[in-house]
């Protein structure tokens, strides 16, 4: 007899009398969390379909049913970046936390073990190198994804599709207090918790079905992400992951999407091709946040972390005075986090990955010296050149700059020319054919990614002798002048003010600089970068201002394509903005060249 002709009501209490012998109905109605009517009703129909004996044992012909669905393997989901941690991720992966003694991705590969499960994948990717030691002393399987910083989850699982069949699917940063695995399973399962969730996107239904929802009328329930597929179930799954991993729609997609199975009926919700498994608020825990860990373990020693550390140095507070973590939108360079400390929020920035490679934190540091007090910025409270590390006032109800709404066009090019009339002056340069050639030095001798580079790049550099002859006058630029650096504001009175961010590259440099970076960070056209042009200049830019400026969006073009291929090279991928960037250099190499031969 198959499984499936069992409810699920029938399955659990068969499952239970496999781990724990039968004593009354009221005890059984305990242990599976079922009304005494059910457990009656499940025990009547478990004995005609010879799954029980008269002394509530199991037959051989359970037995038999329940080794076919016996759980085999489990994948491990540990690649991502772990954002939310930020600033604990930074220095370790969320799977390899110490949590109440034990590192969590070791205290699941030990419950695994106990349930007689040893066929364990884990599929890595940030700080990869770190999981290794699992080989030796679990005896696990490491798969890599490499494209864990542009790709979600189901890429991940794609990497061990043919693992999947009687498989456990288990995300790393998850602390169960008993073992939520079994040496038996009687069907295919997701565990959610009976906690409600307004973000999560599924409920479950009476029928122990997990349906749909968007979650704002409080009905989702917290998705644990603990799943267990066999049989047929299994089988769909596994095609429908692949699929998907193919499909560049799904590259940001969860895992858990490839569940769904195609519905017929558009009008109805959808439902997850498996049953929901329930389980209580505190028996898995999901560990996403510096604050779920604090909550779950005060004692943890990653919230001993250096950037802890440092806050309490600076505000001269314990660390656990640090309080109301939360991670920032991932920068291009780096991650910052929001933070309070007695009363008042701030953000730090702590360095990406290879970050000390590209920035002079030295000379970072004397570009805010040079602008301290004029208004353009907030001072940093705290500022390491050391580390890189930097420690702001939070400003809020901020926005960035839109770079299609002429309004914020204005006001941005206004802030930057009153930057540029100031004429300040610090002891170093952003020559950008110089650090052009710098980054490129940092792919340690491999080739470009693009087949045609080595033209362009010779067509760039010989923009250099019309800048030259041009005669601009270097000033204090920016550098980084992209929308995302022009902050919006209400100040004390609610008016707007606009101030820049991110002075990194900035360094003595032409002023016009800084009007190329925008506009191809804009994405703009020819056309729309003439518009900018006439805002900044006031109606004045006439075709030699054009073409020089169209000279530094080629140059600057190549020159973060150059910064991205290099980042590529530790593993982190910026998409479309690298080929985007890569255009801008041929393109407006091609306009600057019209202009410059008249």
């Amino acid at each position: 007899m198959e499984t499936t002709a069992l409810t699920k009501y029938e399955q659990d209490v068969l499952l239970s009398l496999f781990t724990e012998r039968y004593e009354t109905q009221r005890i059984l109605s305990e242990r599976t969390g079922f009304s005494i009517g059910i457990v009656n009703r499940a025990l009547k129909r478990l004995k005609a379909a010879g799954c029980l004996n008269e002394d509530m044992e199991l037959t051989a012909r359970a037995r038999e049913m329940l080794r076919a669905g016996a759980p085999r393997a489990a994948v491990i989901l540990a690649a991502g970046y772990g954002m939310r941690m930020t600033p604990v991720s930074m220095e370790l992966p969320k799977a390899l936390l110490r949590v109440k003694g034990e590192v969590l991705i070791e205290r699941i590969i030990r419950q695994l073990h106990e349930a007689g499960i040893y066929d364990i994948s884990v599929v890595v990717g940030f700080m990869k190198e770190r999981f290794e030691y699992l080989i030796d002393e679990f005896g696990v399987s490491l798969i890599v994804n490499s494209l864990y910083s542009v790709r979600n989850n189901l890429y991940s699982l794609s990497l061990a599709a043919a693992r999947i069949g009687n498989t456990y699917i288990i995300p790393a940063d998850i602390r169960a207090e008993r073992s939520p695995f079994s040496k038996a399973e009687a069907y295919s399962w997701y565990m959610i918790s009976e906690a409600p969730d307004r973000d999560s996107s599924v409920r479950l239904t009476r029928g122990q079905e997990l349906e749909e929802t968007d979650g704002r009328d409080g009905s989702g329930n917290r998705m644990i992400g603990i799943a267990y597929l066999e049989g047929g179930t299994a089988d769909r799954v596994r095609a429908r992951v692949e699929a998907m991993a193919e499909d560049p729609r799904f590259d940001d997609c969860f895992w858990e999407e490839a569940l769904y199975p195609p519905r017929a009926d558009h009008r109805r919700p959808r439902r997850m091709e498996l049953w929901g498994k329930l389980v209580d608020e505190e028996a898995v825990i999901e560990i996403n946040t510096c604050e779920q860990l604090r909550e779950l373990d005060a004692a943890a020693e990653a919230l001993r972390s250096r950037a802890f550390s440092t806050l309490a140095g600076i505000f001269h507070v314990p660390p656990e005075e640090i309080r109301d973590i939360d991670v920032l939108k991932k920068g291009m360079t780096n991650r910052s986090f929001l933070f309070s400390c007695g009363g008042v929020k701030y953000i730090m920035r702590i360095p990406g990955k290879g970050t000390e490679k590209l920035i002079d934190r030295e000379q970072e540091a004397a570009v805010y010296r040079a602008i301290s007090g004029r208004g353009l910025c907030d001072d940093p409270v705290y500022i390491d050149a050391r580390t890189g590390y930097k420690v702001t006032r939070y400003l809020p109800s901020v926005r960035s700059c839109d770079p299609h709404s002429e309004e914020d066009q204005r006001k941005a090019m206004a802030i930057l020319r009153r930057l540029h009339e100031m004429k300040l002056s610090v002891d170093h340069s952003f020559d950008l054919f110089a650090q052009m050639e710098r980054y490129e030095a940092l792919w340690g001798g491999e080739a470009s990614v693009f087949r045609d580079y080595e033209r362009t790049k010779r067509q760039v550099l010989s923009l250099k002798d019309y800048i030259a002859s041009c005669r601009p006058e270097y000033v204090l630029s920016h550098i980084d002048a992209i929308p995302d650096n022009f902050l919006f504001y209400a100040d004390e009175a609610g008016e707007e003010r606009v101030q820049l961010t991110d002075w990194e590259y900035a360094g003595m440099q032409d002023p016009y600089v800084d009007i190329a970076m925008f506009c191809i960070y804009s994405a703009y056209s020819r056309e729309e970068s003439d518009h900018l042009m006439e805002l900044y200049f006031g109606g004045d830019c006439g075709p030699a201002i054009r073409a020089r400026i169209y000279c530094y969006m080629a140059a600057g073009g190549l020159l973060w394509s150059n910064w991205c291929e290099y980042k590529r090279s530790l593993g982190v991928e910026f998409g479309a903005y690298s080929l985007m960037q890569y255009r801008y250099a041929k393109e407006f190499y091609r306009h600057a060249a019209r202009l410059i031969q008249g």
